[in-house]
């Protein structure tokens, strides 16, 4: 990508610290500096704002960077992140009925065994976190709309927001709670 370099230049053609720069378009130094080191790239808003501030069009700001956006969106791209996620709800799963089965029949032993089955669940969530961040999906999509003169429609948005990395984290946890409350409750009812 190389908004990174351009958003460089056009700030130093300006004699603008990142700190200045960052001020001028509502962000934090530390977003102005990932995006000059190709860590995160800006969402539309963002853009927009840059290209307001450096007078130049978004087509000649993004120059280059639209094709990648599109090839990495697709989903031959994507194919680690929605293998990686299939992985994560049988993971899911298994740690929500084997909860019981371990617990009852092995005490100790199966609450460690199902601890680690969590803790993997746990390690598999946070390296879809990793892919997700890695693609910027939802920011690309968004570009690429806005590029041609479409938005995402509010189904789209929603399909996006959740697959925000944080959720998965989360719904591991939960998961967690949730079979330990059955086992509970089928302890307590076979006791």
């Amino acid at each position: 990508m190389q908004i990174g370099n351009q958003i460089k230049r056009y700030r130093e053609k300006l004699k603008l610290s990142q700190e200045e720069l960052a001020d001028k378009i509502f962000v934090t130094r530390q977003s102005i500096s990932n995006w000059e080191t190709g860590k995160n790239y800006p969402d539309i808003k963002s853009i927009s704002l840059l290209c307001n501030l450096f007078d130049v069009s978004l087509d000649q700001f993004i120059e280059g960077d639209i094709e990648e956006m599109k090839k990495i969106i697709s989903k031959k791209d994507l194919g680690d992140y929605n293998f990686i996620s299939t992985i994560f709800g049988i993971e899911m799963l298994i740690v929500l009925f084997s909860a019981y089965p371990l617990l009852r029949y092995l005490k100790i032993v199966g609450i460690i065994i199902w601890i680690v089955i969590l803790l993997i669940t746990f390690i598999t969530a946070l390296r879809i976190e990793a892919i997700y961040k890695k693609y910027d999906v939802r920011t690309y999509k968004e570009i690429v709309a806005f590029t041609e003169g479409k938005s995402l429609s509010k189904t789209e948005m929603i399909e996006e927001k959740a697959k925000r990395p944080y959720q998965k984290i989360l719904l591991g946890i939960l998961s967690g709670v949730i079979a330990v409350i059955v086992f509970i409750f089928l302890e307590v009812l076979f006791g």
